[in-house]
């Protein structure tokens, strides 16, 4: 046999055993964990976020990998939320997972009586699989989430990315988080489908929470529909900027300059389609050009490149024009750039790709821009500029799952928000109250007072008409009875 065939297997074996023990251990913690009153487990992630707050050079040293990361990035855009995060949940969560009692308003009269109530219980082992973009923040949130609402987590981090999640960890487990509970699992694709697999006698995970691109999530869903393994999936973008009459153009550069800089442009609602009307896109141009000018490069994966190259191309092609300096393909880092003149049918406005590149698509109006936006198969983010009244209004014509006005990126980060997309850009919410309860399942509970229960006995002739009746008292316009000598009527069955 080809040894490096049966050291692949070999390899494979080592870790499906190890994601398996780590599933075993946490299902093992977790039935304990899962009663422990709420307010017991939300003071361990309390005292995570004040170590947090005291180490955080730590962190910082943990994401020092992430190219072209300064310090004070990675402090406001991963650790700050994350903190951020951990406190709403201290204030919120016991409230948002006490189970809700249903009063008498609404109940149907013929269920009289009985008493209801609906409950949130978590899943079990939920498996976070984390992104490159933002290691620490996007997978940090979602497992605290989860351990707040009584599940187990294993993180399966990206590759090269597991450090902040090792470390936090270690805090969490010196924090009091019972042993088993928080598992970083290795970074291999492999971990990630052992732990759904399951092994050693358990099944997999209980369910699965993505962040990643459509194609990672098409993959991990037809891994999970065989197995029926609930999941959340945070997808993909190509978000759309809106840019209203009334809006500043020198404002709406200065904003698109940030989205282009800000961690490398690898952020999944950074801007990339632009609609501006056709009387304003000169302006536009010119004053995004300036900006552009002066932004730095970024590291760029070459698959990436070889990716955008071909974007490029086709959108040039089709009559583009690009604005700032022309993306260098033997260069592992990229200038930013825009192309102008971008219009229906260039790829690039239908694609999702991580680096520093938008483009400038001229309209007549926002009719017209609502109808190109739509043509793109992903709906995660979308950011409007200009008067707050009409942005307004156009908000709610935007088909995706989060809408910025006079801002983009930085207000997504605020912890009562929930972040989730549509279409190709997944389904389900992580992060605020939404986020917390996406990571429970609903009981009902109900109950029935004394012994009248005239549905245990067979139905008998004349049942119809006296359901429909019910039916007309309930319902109808003009009730010809009492509902005493309804009741009467129910009693003498």
């Amino acid at each position: 046999m080809d040894h490096r065939l049966n050291q692949g297997q070999t390899d494979r074996d080592a870790t499906t055993i190890g994601a398996a023990g780590a599933l075993t251990a946490a299902r093992a913690a977790q039935a304990g964990w899962s009663i422990t009153p709420v307010r017991e487990r939300l003071a361990v992630i309390a005292r995570l976020r004040r170590r947090i707050a005291a180490e955080a050079d730590a962190l910082v040293a943990s994401l020092a990998d992430r190219p072209g990361r300064t310090p004070a990035e990675s402090l406001a855009a991963e650790i700050l939320p994350l903190a951020d995060a951990c406190r709403f949940l201290e204030r919120e969560a016991a409230a948002l997972l006490k189970p809700r009692r249903l009063g008498s308003r609404g109940r149907p009269g013929w269920l009289f009586g009985i008493k209801a109530e609906v409950r949130r219980e978590p899943f079990g082992t939920v498996l976070v699989i984390a992104p490159s973009n933002y290691p620490l923040l996007l997978s940090g949130v979602q497992a605290v989430q989860a351990l707040a609402a009584g599940n187990a987590v294993l993180v399966k981090p990206a590759p090269g990315c597991a450090a902040p999640m090792a470390l936090l960890g270690r805090w969490l487990a010196e924090a009091g988080l019972p042993e088993g509970l928080f598992a970083t699992l290795g970074e291999s694709p492999a971990e990630a489908e052992a732990a759904i697999d399951g092994g050693m006698g358990d099944a997999g995970v209980d369910k699965v929470v993505l962040t990643g691109s459509a194609e990672t999530g098409r993959r991990v869903m037809a891994r999970l529909a065989d197995r029926l393994i609930p999941a959340a999936m945070e997808l993909s973008g190509n978000d759309a900027v809106f840019v209203l009459p009334g809006a500043k153009v020198g404002f709406v550069a200065g904003a698109l300059a940030f989205g282009l800089r800000f961690n490398g442009s690898a952020t999944c609602i950074a801007p990339r389609r632009v609609f501006v009307t056709r009387d304003r896109a000169a302006a536009l141009e010119q004053a995004l050009a300036e900006r552009i000018a002066t932004l730095p490069t970024t590291p760029v994966p070459l698959p990436v490149r070889a990716r955008l190259a071909r974007l490029v191309e086709d959108a040039l092609g089709k009559g583009g024009r690009l604005v700032g300096p022309a993306p260098a393909t033997d260069s592992p880092e990229l200038a930013p750039f825009a192309i102008a003149d971008a219009r229906p049918g260039m790829e690039l406005l239908a694609e999702d790709v991580f680096a520093p590149v938008l483009a400038l698509v001229p309209v007549a109006d926002m009719d017209e821009a609502l109808r190109l936006a739509a043509a793109c198969p992903y709906a995660l983010g979308a950011s409007i500029f200009g008067p707050a009244v009409e942005a307004r209004r156009l908000a709610a014509r935007i088909d995706a799952g989060s809408v910025t006005i006079n801002d983009l990126i930085a207000p997504t980060a605020d912890p009562r928000l929930p972040f989730g997309g549509r279409h190709r850009s997944g389904w389900g919410v992580t992060r605020g109250a939404e986020g917390l309860l996406e990571m429970t399942q609903v009981k009902t509970v109900t109950v029935s007072p004394g012994r009248f229960r005239p549905h245990h006995r067979p139905l008998r002739d004349g049942d119809a008409a006296l359901l429909k009746a019910w039916l007309r008292f309930a319902h109808g316009d003009r009730p010809r009875f009492s509902f005493s000598a309804l009741i009467e009527r129910f009693r003498s069955r």
